[in-house]
């Protein structure tokens, strides 16, 4: 476990992009994520986690946030609309040190195809970039093209695909899935990055 330190650069707490607000989450979000998206079948069926089948499994999703938060220099932030405060998904930074990090995004279904993904994305590159990662990267299922245009549009390389990876809980059981591993450089952090996907 990591411990913080005076010297680390914490992250904001609340990111600002021309159509979202990206917040750490809170105790009273546990609903609105549960109802939006973290329960929808269609939302979840390629995210490394399994879906919410009641808020107390989105409560205890906001109990680990809170410990990134506590931990690491930032954790999951909570994507919102800007124009209403409507919970749109979530994204967010996971740390393995304080140069390496793991990014990704969630969105409810009526936030698909709008450009919401490449917007929250360039954000965490930002955040990334801004706490001194050097190394952010993405682990994507091989066939879900969607995350994978993302990814590629914000600058991500693919570095290679790990075959038979991963059960992905939200998948049939019982079945390891290919998963495509996405990373980039972040050039202001200073250094350069020398692991391979982790």
């Amino acid at each position: 476990r990591h411990k913080m330190d005076a010297a680390v650069i914490r992250a904001p707490r609340i990111v600002t992009t021309a159509r979202l607000l990206l917040r750490r989450p809170e105790a009273a979000d546990a609903e609105a994520i549960f109802s939006r998206y973290s329960s929808d079948a269609r939302v979840t069926r390629y995210v490394g986690w399994p879906a919410h089948r009641t808020v107390e499994d989105t409560r205890a999703f906001l109990a680990f946030s809170d410990d990134q938060w506590d931990t690491w220099p930032a954790g999951p932030y909570l994507a919102c609309s800007r124009a209403d405060g409507t919970v749109l998904g979530s994204t967010g930074l996971m740390f393995e040190t304080l140069q390496t990090a793991m990014t990704g995004y969630v969105l409810a279904t009526d936030a698909w195809g709008r450009g919401y993904a490449t917007e929250a994305l360039e954000a965490m590159i930002a955040v990334a970039r801004n706490t001194g990662v050097h190394r952010l990267y993405a682990l994507c299922h091989a066939e879900h093209r969607a995350s994978a245009y993302v990814l590629e549009k914000c600058g991500f390389v693919l570095e290679g695909r790990r075959r038979a990876h991963a059960e992905f809980p939200n998948l049939p059981s019982g079945e390891t899935q290919d998963v495509n591993c996405y990373a980039r450089t972040l050039e202001n952090a200073g250094g350069t990055a020398v692991a391979k996907c982790s």
